[in-house]
């Protein structure tokens, strides 16, 4: 009784055979029709985002298993702020027109100015938010109780455009270590 275990990362909810999978599981004659639609009745609450499916096949009576695990930090993050994306709303190439059409003497002060800039705030979690991901994310993460479990998912806010509770993450990161936040955290 061998067993194979073919990895791949679905959007949720919306998983269909492609170039890279259907070779996989056509040589194992299973039915991809019923797998992909087992695929995404397991991954339809993580629908719109990317999820890790493991398909584990047993070789001799071609049976199968699917392993569904849980989306990366940040698009739980995206999820709970109702986001599509997490970024700067500024275009980039629309600014780069712009500023070639400028004098260089002002390409040189803008540039000086956007060092200085402060970045954009694009959301705000609140404590009982990091909580519910850290709930979802728990068996993913190197945490062994959930009061560091919530520092990790403060802690990946930190290189994000998001404030956890009205303030950098860094700040919250703080208060939870001297307990501010230990009633939330039980």
């Amino acid at each position: 009784m061998s067993k194979e275990t073919i990895e791949l990362l679905v959007e949720g909810g919306n998983a269909k055979p492609g170039p890279t999978t259907a070779p996989k599981f056509s040589q194992f004659k299973i039915n991809m029709g019923e797998l992909f639609s087992k695929i995404n009745e397991e991954t339809k609450e993580y629908k719109g985002m990317n999820v890790p499916v493991k398909v584990v096949i047993d070789t001799d009576t071609k049976e199968y298993s699917i392993k569904v695990g849980v989306p990366p930090v940040s698009s739980l993050i995206k999820k709970e702020l109702k986001m599509e994306k997490i970024g700067s709303s500024g275009s980039k190439k629309a600014a780069a027109a712009e500023d070639a059409k400028k004098p260089k003497e002002e390409k040189e002060v803008k540039v000086e100015k956007a060092e200085k800039a402060e970045r954009k705030i694009v959301g705000n979690l609140t404590i009982e938010q990091c909580v519910k991901i850290a709930k979802m994310k728990y068996s993913g993460l190197l945490s062994k109780n959930l009061k560091n479990a919530v520092k990790e998912i403060v802690g990946s806010c930190v290189s994000m455009p998001i404030t956890v509770e009205g303030k950098p993450p860094k700040q919250v990161l703080a208060e939870i270590d001297q307990g501010i936040y230990d009633s939330k955290l039980q």
